[in-house]
């Protein structure tokens, strides 16, 4: 049994797919058969069941799935702790995260220090990063969202309030604050069925008693400042020091409490590289120095939060 012929069962696997694996893993897929073929014979019994040009993985593909998976893991935690052990100053770090829209900047204040480390950032669901998270792909998932896998350590690094973003010349556009309800007939400009954020609005129009009528779905923050500027409608916003000089009107909500909380997580059982353990530390310190700038303590209380100020800064 080969070391290759793991990696492409483990992408087949995954994909259900014969061409798509084999496009991506950029061979002929007459070869990727044929590798696949020989490691049934290896382990005695068919990995798949096959109709035709379908395959799906069956009862033995998905026990031996689970091994593979652990082993291809094992190794690849090895090779990155062989290289923290050698003195290697160039490292990888693996993110997964819904949304760059507050990472982008942490990244590249790391970047700037540490050029030799090397990023690869996947954009993912919720359902995703926990799949990713427990098979040891990535070494971080960076969301508002906590990831429900077992082994998960959560760090909140950046609390923030949250907003409502009206177009120029709403009705409540010369206002500082309103309650949510007051828009509970207004078009909403939102995330899509199943993007993080998209729970999270949902609930707090829920707690101000109304059902948000979205009329526009999105999947990037960028693209609802955009649509909300063109009069489409009005929507959540998040804020903080990077946002000063953002075009957005944006209103404080009094009530119900809007409030998300960015959190790193990571498996406790998987091996973090030296650069990663220096990149969550950094993190950590850069949204703590952030919040400091902007005038929120930093200092967090016992639930590992940083408490919220009695009264929302307007010019955020």
């Amino acid at each position: 049994m080969e070391l290759l012929q793991l990696h492409y069962f483990r992408t087949v696997a995954r994909l259900e797919h014969m061409t798509k694996a084999a496009q991506e893993l950029r061979i002929a897929q007459p070869a990727l058969s044929k590798t696949i073929s020989r490691l049934e014979e290896n382990v005695g019994v068919p990995l798949f069941d096959r109709q035709g040009r379908q395959i799906r993985l069956n009862m033995y593909g998905a026990a031996f799935l689970k091994k593979v998976e652990t082993a291809l893991t094992a190794l690849e935690e090895g090779c990155r702790e062989v290289a923290d052990m050698a003195g290697l100053e160039r490292g990888s770090i693996f993110i997964a995260t819904p949304t760059l829209h507050r990472l982008s900047e942490p990244l590249s204040a790391f970047l700037a220090l540490h050029p030799t480390v090397n990023f690869r950032i996947t954009q993912a669901s919720l359902e995703e990063m926990s799949r990713l998270m427990e098979n040891g792909d990535v070494d971080f998932c960076f969301t508002a969202v906590p990831i429900d896998v077992p082994c998960i350590q959560r760090l909140p690094v950046l609390k923030e309030d949250v907003f409502l973003a009206v177009p120029p010349g709403h009705r409540f556009a010369a206002k500082r604050s309103i309650p949510l309800r007051e828009v509970a007939h207004d078009p909403f400009v939102g995330y899509k069925e199943g993007y993080p954020f998209r729970k999270m609005n949902d609930e707090f129009c829920l707690q101000a008693g109304f059902k948000p009528n979205v009329v526009c779905e999105v999947d990037e923050p960028s693209a609802i400042s955009s649509l909300v500027q063109a009069g489409l409608g009005v929507a959540f916003v998040g804020a903080c020091k990077s946002d000063k000089k953002s075009p957005l009107i944006k209103l404080e909500i009094e009530t119900p409490v809007c409030q998300r909380t960015y959190q790193l997580a990571w498996h406790q059982k998987r091996y973090l590289s030296k650069a990663a353990q220096l990149f969550r530390d950094f993190v950590v310190q850069y949204f703590a120095d952030l919040q400091k700038e902007s005038g929120t303590s930093s200092t967090l209380s016992d639930d590992g939060f940083s408490p919220a100020k009695n009264k929302r800064n307007p010019a955020v």
